[in-house]
Parts: C-alpha cells; sequence; structure tokens
C-alpha cells in the first residue's frame, strides 16, 4: 500500500546510505579510514581503535564528537580525511531522480557528514540541483543526530514546521527525535522491515519506489 505523505511539503533526507543503497560498500570505505584516523591519532592497535569509534558513535551520535571531547581533535582536519575519497561505488540512479523531483514542496539535506562530503557525493549522485539546502554537521554547531539540539537547530535555520515534514534516514535511533517533534518518519534500507520502533512510521527497503508510490499533495 502507498504511503499517505499528503500533508508533507518539506522533505528531509539523510544523506550515506538514504541517498545511495548500503550496498554499494562506501559507507564501509568511510569507517574503514575513520578507524585509520582514530588508530593514529590514540596510538591503539586497529582492533581496539574501531571499538572506541564504535563507543563513540553509540555515547554521541558521531565519532567526531567522541575525538573532539576526548582527544581535542580538530573536526577540519576529521573531515578532510574524507574528501578526497574515491566516488566509483556510487551510481546515477534515475528511478530516484524521477522520484525526488515529483515531490511537492522543499527538499533538504540532514546529515552529520561535512559540507565537502555532502557536496562531492551529491553531485556524483546527479541530486545536487534537487536540494534547497545542506544541513550539515558544521550547520548544527557539531551537535550531531540525534540529540535534540541538532534538530532544534535545522528547524529553527529553516522555519520547519514538524507537522508537515517527513524525515527519511538510514539510523533508526535517528528518527526518534523526528517522532517526537511531530514529523513523520521513514527508515531506509535492507533492515528497515526489522523494525519494530514505535516511532517509525513507514519502512522500506529502496528508498526511490517508496517516494515514486506515495501519495503526494497537489501541486500549488
Amino acid at each position: 500500500m502507498s504511503a499517505d505523505l499528503t500533508h508533507i511539503d518539506t522533505w528531509l533526507f539523510d544523506l550515506d546510505n538514504t541517498l545511495y543503497p548500503a550496498e554499494s560498500g562506501f559507507m564501509a570505505a568511510i569507517v574503514d579510514r575513520m578507524t585509520d584516523f582514530v588508530e593514529k591519532v590514540t596510538g591503539l592497535p586497529r582492533d581496539q581503535a574501531y571499538a572506541l569509534q564504535k563507543t563513540y558513535l553509540a555515547e554521541h551520535g558521531l565519532t567526531l564528537k567522541g575525538m573532539m571531547i576526548h582527544h581535542g581533535v580538530d573536526p577540519q582536519e576529521f573531515h578532510a580525511i574524507f574528501h578526497d575519497m574515491s566516488l566509483e561505488a556510487l551510481a546515477h540512479d534515475p528511478d530516484l531522480l524521477a522520484a525526488l523531483e515529483r515531490l511537492p514542496g522543499r527538499r533538504l539535506i540532514f546529515t552529520n557528514a561535512d559540507a565537502v562530503h555532502a557536496e562531492r557525493v551529491l553531485a556524483r549522485l546527479g541530486l545536487a540541483h534537487l536540494f534547497d539546502d545542506v544541513f550539515h554537521i558544521g550547520s548544527a554547531g557539531y551537535e550531531p543526530k540525534p540529540s535534540v539540539q541538532a534538530f532544534e537547530r535545522i528547524t529553527a535555520a529553516h522555519a520547519v514546521d514538524p507537522a508537515a515534514t517527513a524525515f527519511f534516514e538510514d539510523s533508526e535511533r535517528n528518527l526518534a527525535p523526528a517522532h517526537d517533534l511531530g514529523m513523520t518518519t521513514v527508515l531506509v534500507g535492507p533492515w528497515a522491515a526489522q523494525s519494530t520502533a514505535p516511532f517509525v512510521h513507514h519502512r522500506t527497503d529502496k528508498l526511490a519506489p517508496f517516494l515514486a508510490n506515495a501519495r503526494l499533495r497537489e501541486a500549488a
């Protein structure tokens, strides 16, 4: 059954593993670089560096946040490690482009990545022209999803009406504060069907067909 999204006029999208499939392996390459960085900064063996990275992710919503708090890491230095990554794993998806184009209202990116990474990925996917703005980790004052402050800041920056907003994410826990604000939440990815979280309204393994089949409000 198609989702009823006739009340939506603001569309928030996470970036990584949401606007491209998790199966691409691109996010795994990002995690490898993060582990390299944690290993270098802390001097820990790789397995312990990986474990610490995951601990910071769980505790702070973002590895970078833990590295800033506990190791004094400069966020610019951290983000620079991703700026030369190969984008070959990312491919244009004509179906997704068409599905995004039919959405009425404005489209925004809401990502824990930085501006350069977001711009590179969107350009590679051929989707940059479809979005009104990218609200990145710097825009949020380095308060990452799922912190309430991150949602408060994007809501204030773009005068977002939660009741008329849908938020698409591959990370289940990042949808909880969106739900609490009154947004419609959509979990995206191969694991979405397994979710039983009460704060998830819709679940889909693929973004394009979900958007293509959704019921939308009439264009003004």
